[in-house]
Formats: C-alpha cells, structure tokens, sequence
C-alpha cells in the first residue's frame, strides 16, 4: 500500500469528522488536497464560481445539519474570497472548517506572487486559526481545528502550503477520537437558587428568546406557563419559539412586530433565553435582567445584568422550572396577549386593501402566497435587506421549517450561495431562496452551480430594482435616495439562458400559478417577481438617530404592511384569555 501524502492524510480526518463536501474552487496550491478528494469515494468537491459562495454553502449546510461542512480557497486571492461567508458562519455559531492554502512555504514572508498572510486575515472569524508549516504538524493541528469549529460553534481556518500537501505524511502519526457533537452545559446550583428566587419574588415575568432556544421549544412553553410569562423572541428565534406558542407576543427589533418591545419593557423580571439580541435600545434599562447562554462571552455585553447564567437554556428551564412557585395571575400575560393581537390587527389592514390588484405587485403579497405555498417542511435562505422584513412577517414557523439568512452578520448576496449549501444537504427537500434583486445580482454567476449539479433550489426573486433597505435608511436620515437603484434584466430570461427555469411575473393574479409551476418543475427554477420600490410606510415621528445601527427606542412598529398568518395565531392566542 503506497504511503499517503498530507493531503490524502487531510482529506481522511475530515472524513471521520464527518464532512460529506467541501466547497470551493480548484486553483495552483489547492490542487494536492482537490486530487485527493477526487480519490476519495466518502467526500465530494463541489465546484463553485466563487469561493464567497463556498463559504456560505457551507455555512448553511452545517446549520441545516449541526454537523461539520468544509470550503476552501487557493492561495492569496483564492481563499481571501471566502472571509466574507466565514464571517457570516461564524457569527452564526456554523461549525465550518476551511482549509486556506497557501504559497510554497519556503516564499513565505518574501513578497512571493499572491502572497497573503492567512494566519492574520482569518483572525477575527475564527475560534482557531493556523498554518501547516511542517508534516509532522498533521494531523494533530487539523484535529485541533475541527474541535474548535464543533465544540465552541464557529469557523476554524487551516492554513496550508501547496508543497506541504504534496509531501508524505509523518509515520506514526497520532490520530485520536474526534469530538464530533457539543455537550450540553448544566448552570451551577448557586446560579439556579438565585434565578429562582428572583422568578418568585417577581411578578410579571418576560421571556425573550433567541437561536439558543434551538431544541428547548418545550422546556420554553413548560417554563412561561408555569410562571404565567409571554413570550417574545429575536428573529433568530423566530423559528424555533414562535410555532405551538399560546404566550407569543411577536418579535422586538426593527422589524418587530406585536407587543413583544411592550412585554420586554413592562415586566419587572425579563429573562434572555439564547439571544445575542444586538439592538440595545430595544431592552429596558430600569426592570431586573437575567441572562442565560451557554456562551459566556455573550452575557452581559448588551445589557446591564442582575444574574448572569452559564447554560444551554434547556439544560437550565429543566433544572429551574420544577423548583419555582407556579403563578396563578395572569393579569400581565393576558394584558400582552390582548396588545399584541391588537397591534396585528391594526397592521394587516394596510395590506389587505386591495393587493390582490396592486401593480408593482406588493412584496408583502407575495411573501404571503409564498408561505401559503410553499412546503411543510420547506428551507428558506433569507437575503439581508428587505427580503430580511417579508421572511420575519410572513413566514409562518412550525417546528419543521427552516429560516436561514446572515441575521448576524448582515451580509448582502447570502441567499443563493446558502441555499445551494442546504439543497445539497436533502435533494427531496424543498429549498427556497428569498433573493432581492441587489443581493442576487452580486453573486449571480453562482445559479450556474444550480444548474451545473442540478439542484432543484426555487429563486424567489423580489425584483424592485433597488436597494430598499438602503433607501429606506437614506429617507429616515433625510437624505435623498441615491446610487440605490439598480438597472436590471429580465432575470428570468437569464436564467432560461443558463439552462434553467424562469419565469416573470408583473401582475397579482400571476403569481400563484407561477410559483406553484416553478415549485413542481424537478430541476433549478427562477421566478423574477416585479414588486413594488415604493412598499414602505414609515411613521411620521421616527427620527434619524432612532434607526442608526438599527437601533430603535421610541417606535415598535417601523414598516407597515401586515403581518401574514401571525395575526391568525395572536386571534388564537387571545380565545384563551379569560374574559371578566
């Protein structure tokens, strides 16, 4: 048997790790570990236009599996691409491991062609971040890296030199178990005596949940109805906390909806379940706070914490809930539920006045149809901007459906690349990109990697032919809209040119057939949707500095338009409120 090279010896860790694909695109330095993936029949390579792309995919593929993905990039240029998607993956707490391969280690430091330092870019978006400089190095330093990517949810970036790849691999090299899923983290019992004492002692308590609530749907429900508490939730957390959820009184942020920024704020105890929630101005400064993440970086960096928890929330609701006094008011909770459903109600009006015969069409009408239509257990990828404000609204959760986009790191042009990594993951499942026309036309050339490995993924594309997100904070700040607005094809006529299925529609009454066509049709599809620029209803008294950062103190409800089938489920929520 011949001996092995330190690429083959690479390829096979990942393997164990349980990496199905690496994302990226072949180049020079990169070449060893390609030609070993090419011999390899567990782990394919999956041949994207650009390595942006790559890192997203994976990205997404390990959101939608929990498990380890892989990208990487050739030297210098190469793997620079991937920083932007490796940000987004990491802030995501994606378990993703890339491999940045370098030029040959004896042209380190010398000016060589393509010389980047990738030790140093990928410092800030990584948990580990290293360089293969010598053979005897693996495959411990990759075993470390994986451990990194899995055990603290994140990115680990390996740095490798082409002439390294090509070399033997050490004899008797170690190659121990690999940890290939986290472990849940219990808090201590001083910390859960306190955070029970403080539910006791409270009288209206407020949930507000996060990603961390991933798994601890039921522990959640058990917990508010147990101490009579509604439920808010960030929009990472919308999925996992908003279905089967009679306390649910919206989402806070600014493009919250429902009572959730009124139940934050007029509670005297509000619990952080799981959430990173950025926008500070939203939580309240003067009621008692409690913070529970099983990252202890996060507790306290947003806001001014009475008791700081270490724990996976479900892990903690299981230790806390059987201790704590059950509540029998529901006064606070009833008030919420009633102010919620109210504040539904006033917004849905605005878009149910005759949309059906709007044109441009409404992009509320649409992201409506498409939640009606779409599947059960359907993934949506999400792209930053407006598309951010339809998913948050009209995407109706329920436990089985996934909602992914760059909701922490924000990055334009997320929801293709994405969608590619989460279609490759279940061919049979149904993968929907929500693309604006901004985001898809700056990754467009990878819908060619659709129709190259013929990913059924349906491009949904709300085509306003502008940035209206971006507008949208020119007008708050009271500036004139300008460099927003975006000359575009027929979309749908460039995907029929790539080999795919496309279709435009400009008028209501198209949509649902169009997008019930492209949903049966086997293969990749385009819908090119002419939706409305002008969709945007601000209240009059918002002010500039309110909306810097996103950061919202003073209005809850900042884009009017609806709220789809939420305002169903708030009516619902309501029938259980005892009525005097």
């Amino acid at each position: 048997m011949a001996k092995q090279n330190v690429s083959e010896q690479f390829v096979d860790i990942l393997v164990r790790a349980g990496v199905k694909r690496m994302y990226g695109v072949v180049g020079d330095s990169l070449n060893p570990v390609v030609d070993a993936i090419r011999r390899n029949r567990a782990i394919d390579w999956i041949q994207v236009r650009h390595e942006e792309t790559a890192a997203f995919a994976a990205g997404a593929e390990a959101q939608v599996t929990g498990s380890l993905a892989a990208c990487a990039g050739s030297c210098g240029p190469g793997n620079l691409h991937l920083i932007n998607g490796l940000y987004d993956a990491h802030r995501s707490m994606a378990p993703v491991l890339a491999l940045a391969s370098h030029i040959p280690s004896s042209e380190i430091g010398l000016g060589y062609f393509q010389e980047t330092h990738p030790e140093l870019l990928f410092q800030e978006c990584s948990h580990y971040n290293e360089m293969i400089s010598n053979p005897q190095q693996m495959p411990r330093l990759l075993q470390t890296a994986i451990q990194h990517a899995i055990g603290r949810g994140g990115v680990s970036v390996v740095a490798m030199p082409g002439d390294i790849a090509s070399r033997p691999a050490p004899d008797k090299s170690v190659e121990h178990a690999l940890v290939t899923s986290r472990p849940t983290v219990r808090p201590g019992d001083a910390e859960i005596d306190e955070l029970c004492r403080m539910v006791d002692a409270a009288k209206r308590v407020t949930l507000f949940c996060g990603s961390g609530t991933a798994g601890a749907h039921a522990e959640v429900m058990a917990f508010a109805e147990r101490v009579k508490a509604p439920v808010g939730h960030a929009l990472r957390g919308k999925e996992w906390i908003q279905y089967d959820n009679p306390y649910d009184v919206g989402m806070s942020g600014l493009l919250g909806y429902g009572a959730a920024y009124e139940a934050t704020n007029e509670c005297d105890l509000l619990i952080l379940l799981g959430t990173d929630f950025p926008y500070n101005a939203f939580l309240p400064t003067d009621v008692k706070i409690v913070q529970v993440d099983v990252r202890p970086e996060h507790l306290g960096r947003r806001s001014q914490l009475d008791l700081a928890v270490w724990g996976d929330v479900r892990e903690t609701l299981r230790c806390l809930t059987p201790r704590v006094k059950a509540k029998s008011d529901r006064r606070f909770l009833d008030r919420m539920l009633k102010k919620h459903a109210d504040a539904l109600e006033g917004v849905v009006k605005a878009y149910t006045r005759k949309v059906e015969k709007h044109i441009p069409i409404h992009p509320e009408y649409v992201a409506s149809v498409l939640d009606e239509l779409a599947d059960d257990d359907a993934v949506f990828t999400v792209d930053t901007g407006m598309c951010n404000v339809w998913a948050a609204r009209y995407l109706t959760p329920n436990g089985k459906r996934r909602v992914i986009g760059s909701f922490s790191h924000g990055s334009m042009a997320n929801a293709l690349p994405q969608a590619i990594g989460a279609q490759f993951t279940d061919r049979n499942r149904q993968v929907v990109s929500m693309s604006g026309d901004g985001g898809f036309s700056m990754l467009m050339g990878d819908f060619l990697t659709l129709v190259q490995y013929d990913l059924p993924v349906k491009v949904v594309l709300f085509n306003n032919s502008s940035l209206g997100m971006v507008e949208l904070e020119m007008l708050v700040a009271g500036l004139p809209s300008f460099g927003t607005t975006n000359d575009n094809p027929d979309f749908a006529a460039v995907a029929r040119a790539c080999g795919a299925y496309g279709v435009r529609v400009e008028k209501p009454k198209q949509l649902e057939s169009a997008l019930k066509d492209a949903f049966k049709h086997q293969g990749p599809a385009l819908v090119d949707i002419v939706t409305d620029p002008n969709a945007l209803s601000i209240p009059p008294k918002i002010s500039a500095d309110m909306v810097t950062g996103f950061a919202l103190s003073a209005s809850k409800i900042v884009l009017d338009g609806g709220v789809g089938r939420m305002v169903q489920m708030a009516r619902s929520n309501l029938r259980n409120v005892p009525r005097p």
